[in-house]
Formats: structure tokens, C-alpha cells, sequence
């Protein structure tokens, strides 16, 4: 365990990406490999549920501490976890607990089926015999809410360093069905229990912001252009009879997507396909955050697919009946899209080309591109036709032309500290704009501001806050910020009757005061006309 705590600590401390791999490449080299299973099992959703509630959780470490509820949650308002409260609330270890990650994890799976007394004297005496890192991350197992700053691709590029073995390879490994006691580290790496040879996907082309003048791209006719769409990036695999789907997170999200599995099997051949990903309904494209209740799930349920039915937007092929074409022109690539669609025998409704869009010269994209919002898109992608299919970014062969965001200017009326690094300033910000004679809640950001800025605002948090809520602050007011976004829908979940697509603070407005903030009119206007 005190491995386990110790890799915790070195990848929190660092925002590095190198040093986070550097940590775990350390922890796989000398772990037991029972520990090193565990650790990938915690850090791929696998951990297992939740034996004790929280709640009684927290009465028990009131009880050790002898404190009142009301100065407890004074102390979590202040730090900002519960877990973490608790270990920095109790008393120093009396005694000393040596036992392996493995250990710990397999008395955790145990616990669920206790008693409560049982729980209660062992959670007590944990608490007891561990430091207060341990004491931390024992409470975020027990509690089922361990999350560090750590992505699933980052695990998985510390096992290809440790290991040698291909990152894809192990992506599709670790992510697959699995059962820490039924398969050892080794065989876990290797892959024994899938076929990786027929799910290898392909590294993705990625697009550059245009940061030049459209004239100088040369002859519109050398161009490919498309909408561009505001989604999940996806790469869709077909070969021998099964069907993979990856994000461009390199995570393999094929059970998340049902009904694009059962559209694939309608196409004929073995193909590899890039695209994006997108809540479609009714003809209509969704807002993201729809698209969010389709992520990360291990069941899609009934009343899912049908309030937030999925549709792929297909624009390149890298692999047909098993060739590689990447390194075919783009307008090859495409004319193979085309017979691909051509072939289906069936009218797919999950299914589409991203439309082509045709203009006679770079001016007449211009108001194209102005009016890319209406198509719920977010501008334009300029392809040259002669590219071939990149890994990663090539600057000059693929380009992205996005619109302006659209941009209001609001009052901030609550503040809440942030988490990790951030802890100790208010950063998480709710932002409201007229409504009548008062003010309705229409955006939440946590970005934008500089550090200098950060400081600022916690300073006039903690002078003018006038309720709170638990860790939330209520606060005069007085600061008014524009608000940028790139988009806005009608919505019955939202007091104000409104949701902001991907809202961030675009500027700290202090020349202007609260008198001059927009109305919730305003806003809505910016969905009949939103230029």
C-alpha cells in the first residue's frame, strides 16, 4: 500500500506528462504483479462498488474526532473532498499497517458482504494503522470516487514504455473483459484474451486552425470542403466479421455505440473509417452535452438510445479490404467512401457522408462558413485533395476554419473553490444575466482567467460572499465578465431556458458594471440569430 500511495503522491505533485509515466513505469518495474493488475483494473473502471456509504463514513470520523457536524463541514467546505477531510481530521496512527495494494483491494471486495459491525471495526481500525496518504487514498477506494489526474492513455503509454508492447495493442487489452483474479499481469499485457490483429486501429489525421489567408491556399478546385462537426472523433473497424470503435482518446468505446455496431454490419467489405460521432435526432444535431450521456457507459439502456440516438458523419477510409491506403490522395480515399455508401443495401439512417461542399471561389465560402452555427457546426474543414492520410499533424494539408464563438456578458453570482492545485482559490464560477427585475443562473465556467486574475476574484469572493452552501459562496453582484460559447439550445433543464454549448470566461469586463449585462431576451435571441 505504501507503494501504491507513494506513485498516488509523485503523479499528483506534477502536471508533466513524462513525469506521470516516469511514476508508473517505477511502480510496474517494481511492484508485485498482483499490485500492478489492481492498479490497471482502478485506473480502466474496474474498481469494485462501493461496500460502505460515505455518510456513515463521515458519522464514524466525527465520532474518533469528537467534533461537531458544524465545524466537519466547515472543514470540508474548506478542502473540497470529503475523503481527503477525513484523513486530514483523524488522529495520528497508533499503530502500523503492512499489507500490499492487492491486499487492501481484496479485503475491500470482501467487505460488501459484512455486517455492519464488521465494516465499522475494520474501516476503524484502518483509519488507525495508515498515514495520512494512505488514510486518503483508502477512503477514495472504500468511497468509490478515486479519481487522479490521470488519463487512460497515459497509463496505457507507461505500460508500452515499461513493456515495449505496441500502446493501441495495450489500449484495447486493458480496456477489454477481464477479471483481476483470472488472468495474470503477463497475459493481461500480452493480449491473450482478445484478437488484437482484427481491432488495430490507425493514429489520427489532425487538423491545423488556419492561421493564413484563403487566397493563399492556392486554387479552390485543389480543395476539399466539408462541415466541420463538433462530436467524438471516431475510427470505426471492420475486419473479419467484427466491428471496433475507437475514440481519439485511443479508447476503445465499441459497447457504447450499439446502433453504430448494427449500421457497420450493414456495409459490406473490410474497412477501416474516421468520423465523428454525434447525438442525432430527428434530423437534428444535439447538444454535447447529450452527447455526454452516451460516454462511459457499461449498459446503454432502452430509454438511452432513444432519447439520445447516435449517428456517425463519415469522411475518410484508411484501410480497404485489408490495404493500407493511407498514403493514397485524399480524393482516392474519398471516391472509395463513395462505393462504399454506394454498395449498402439498405437506407442507413445512422450512417452519413459528410457532405462535400461546392463554391466557385474562396469569397463564397466566406458567408458559408458565417452561417455553419445554423447547421449546429462549427465552420468549416479545408482538405487538400492530393493529402495523403497523416499520423498526427502536418501543418498545410489539413486545415480547420471555425466560426467566432458567440459571446455574452454576465455577473458572476457564485464561487467554489477548485480541486488539486487549484484548491485553495475559487475557480469554478456561476454566472447569471437580467431577468425581469432580478437575475437567472445561465452558465457555469472554470476557465479563462489568469492566475493573477484567480487571486483577484478569491480576494472578492471571500470580502463579499453573503450565503453559503456548503462549499459554494454566494456573492454580491458585481463582477461582470463576457462569457464566450460556441453554441445555444432551447432546454427545460435549465432555469433559464438555455444551455450554452462549451461556455468559458473570454474576458474579466471591469469597465462595466452590473447595470450593463445582458438579458435573458437577449440571449435567447442569439438562437433566431445567432451572428
Amino acid at each position: 500500500m505504501k507503494h501504491f500511495s507513494k506513485l498516488i503522491s509523485d503523479v499528483e505533485i506534477t502536471n508533466k506528462t513524462n513525469d506521470k509515466i516516469a511514476a508508473f513505469v517505477d511502480y510496474f518495474t517494481n511492484a508485485p504483479d498482483r499490485d500492478k493488475l489492481w492498479l490497471i483494473a482502478i485506473f480502466t473502471g474496474k474498481r469494485p462498488k462501493r461496500p460502505v456509504k460515505t455518510t456513515v463514513m463521515k458519522q464514524w470520523c466525527m465520532e474518533i474526532t469528537g467534533l461537531p457536524e458544524w465545524l466537519f463541514l466547515e472543514s470540508y467546505s474548506t478542502v473540497g473532498d470529503l475523503g481527503e477531510t477525513m484523513a486530514l481530521l483523524l488522529p495520528d496512527p497508533t499503530h502500523e499497517i503492512e499489507k500490499t495494494f492487492s491486499e487492501c483491494m481484496q479485503e475491500i471486495v470482501e467487505l460488501k458482504a459484512k455486517t455492519d459491525d464488521e465494516k465499522e471495526a475494520y474501516i476503524r481500525h484502518a483509519w488507525s494503522g495508515l498515514e495520512v496518504q494512505e488514510r486518503l487514498i483508502f477512503n477514495k477506494l472504500i468511497g468509490g470516487s478515486f479519481r487522479v489526474g490521470v488519463s487512460k492513455k497515459t497509463l496505457v503509454n507507461a505500460l508500452a514504455k515499461y513493456s515495449g508492447i505496441e500502446a493501441n495493442q495495450l489500449m484495447h487489452s486493458i480496456i477489454g473483459n477481464w477479471n483481476v483474479n483470472s488472468i495474470t499481469f503477463e497475459a493481461l499485457l500480452n493480449g491473450e484474451h482478445i484478437n488484437y490483429d482484427n481491432s488495430k486501429p490507425y493514429p489520427f489525421c489532425l487538423a491545423y486552425a488556419l492561421d493564413k489567408e484563403l487566397l493563399e491556399l492556392g486554387p479552390l478546385s485543389d480543395w476539399q470542403v466539408e462541415y466541420k462537426w463538433d462530436g467524438i472523433r471516431g475510427q470505426i473497424v471492420k475486419r473479419n466479421n467484427e466491428i471496433f470503435i475507437w475514440s481519439r482518446g485511443e479508447e476503445l468505446v465499441t459497447e457504447q455505440f450499439p446502433e453504430l455496431v448494427e449500421a457497420i454490419k450493414k456495409l459490406e467489405g473490410d474497412f477501416v473509417i474516421d468520423g465523428e460521432i454525434l447525438a442525432l435526432k430527428d434530423n437534428a444535431i444535439l447538444l454535447f452535452n447529450d452527447l455526454q450521456k452516451r460516454l462511459n457507459r457499461k449498459n446503454v439502456t432502452k430509454k438511452l438510445l432513444e432519447d439520445v440516438p447516435i449517428g456517425f458523419y463519415v469522411y475518410d477510409m484508411m484501410e480497404w479490404n485489408n490495404e493500407d491506403i493511407r498514403e493514397r490522395p485524399l480524393s482516392f480515399r474519398r471516391d472509395l467512401l463513395e462505393k462504399l455508401f454506394d454498395a449498402a443495401s439498405t437506407d442507413n439512417k445512422t450512417l452519413f457522408r459528410s457532405e462535400i461542399l461546392t463554391a466557385e471561389n474562396w469569397s463564397d465560402l466566406i458567408p458559408i462558413r458565417a452561417e455553419a452555427r445554423s447547421m449546429d457546426s462549427e465552420g468549416l474543414m479545408l482538405k487538400q485533395k492530393s493529402s495523403p492520410y497523416h499520423t498526427g499533424r502536418k501543418k498545410g494539408d489539413w486545415w480547420k476554419w471555425k466560426v467566432d464563438p458567440l459571446t455574452i456578458d454576465a455577473v458572476m453570482i457564485y464561487a467554489q473553490k477548485g480541486s488539486g492545485r487549484r484548491s485553495g482559490h475559487y475557480t469554478d464560477y456561476t454566472f447569471a444575466v437580467k431577468k425581469d427585475d432580478g437575475l437567472v443562473t445561465v452558465a457555469k465556467a472554470y476557465s479563462g482567467l489568469t492566475n493573477e486574475e484567480i487571486v483577484q476574484v478569491s480576494r472578492f469572493v471571500k470580502k463579499n460572499s453573503i450565503e453559503k452552501f456548503g462549499p459554494v459562496r454566494t456573492v454580491k453582484p458585481e463582477l461582470v465578465f463576457e462569457i464566450a460559447f460556441e453554441g445555444i439550445a432551447l432546454s427545460n433543464r435549465h432555469k433559464s431556458g438555455v444551455a450554452l454549448r462549451f461556455p468559458r470566461i473570454s474576458r474579466w469586463r471591469q469597465d462595466k458594471t452590473v447595470d450593463e449585462i445582458d438579458t435573458i431576451e437577449n440571449v435567447k435571441q442569439l438562437i433566431l440569430s445567432p451572428h
